[in-house]
């Protein structure tokens, strides 16, 4: 477990679902859309395209399986990687250890935990996320995101909206958390294999700028098509 835990004071939000998208509401009462709920919302035609060609290719019930079954493991690994971080005692499942086994040896290398599973706004911009984790990786303040696959990932480009997603909380947090000295500019993002070493992707302040670009014209679209 890491060495070094100094949390940040957590932000209270409630979950509510509206027309299938998802949104925060704060303890003022406000209420924000998900990072993924815009991300969804203003997905390119392409990765539109290739969504319904993937489902069509295996069957809309192996489809559903699929994606249930991801979102329940993902779950539970977030779950024990939450208790991890926060030096709590946990028993790991037959059903997540193979995943648990491929990411541990990178959670080694993460020191001073200030976030854990917490909520983050962005009032200018207004959206708001969860973000998996705040904390240093090998000495560098960072976000960092927790993902499982069943074979790594290889690209970029195989992560999808998954960079433009970190750029997003990086953003949040910052402003967030800005009296607290919070300037966070690199983000990590892991992705657990069975059987295999987990995949790192490691975003430098550069990539991290050229996400939030995008990402700031996702939103934008977001709100012009409401």
């Amino acid at each position: 477990m890491p060495a070094n835990i100094q949390l940040l004071p957590s932000y209270r939000a409630k979950t509510m679902r509206e027309n299938g998208k998802q949104y925060y509401v704060d303890a003022q009462g406000d209420r924000f859309p998900s990072v993924t709920t815009i991300l969804n919302a203003t997905k390119p035609q392409a990765a539109r395209e290739a969504l319904f060609n993937w489902r069509q290719r295996v069957g809309t019930e192996e489809a559903n399986s699929i994606t249930t079954n991801a979102s329940r493991r993902g779950t539970s690994i977030h779950k024990h990687i939450q208790r991890y971080l926060l030096g709590e005692d946990a028993v790991c499942t037959e059903t997540i250890l193979p995943y648990w086994d491929s990411i541990e040896p990178v959670l080694q290398d993460i020191d001073e935990v200030k976030l854990v599973e917490g909520y983050v706004f962005h009032n200018n911009l207004r959206y708001a996320g969860r973000v998996d984790c705040v904390a240093s990786y090998q000495g560098i303040p960072c976000i960092c995101d927790w993902k499982t696959a069943d074979k790594p990932k290889k690209s970029l480009e195989r992560l999808y909206d998954a960079p433009l997603q970190l750029a997003a909380y990086c953003g949040a947090a910052n402003q967030c958390y800005q009296e607290h000295g919070i300037k966070i500019n690199h983000a990590l993002l892991v992705v657990a294999i069975p059987e295999l070493p987990a995949e790192i992707f490691w975003f430098q302040p550069e990539d991290i700028i050229n996400y939030w670009q995008q990402w700031q014209e996702r939103v934008t679209a977001f709100w012009k098509y409401r």
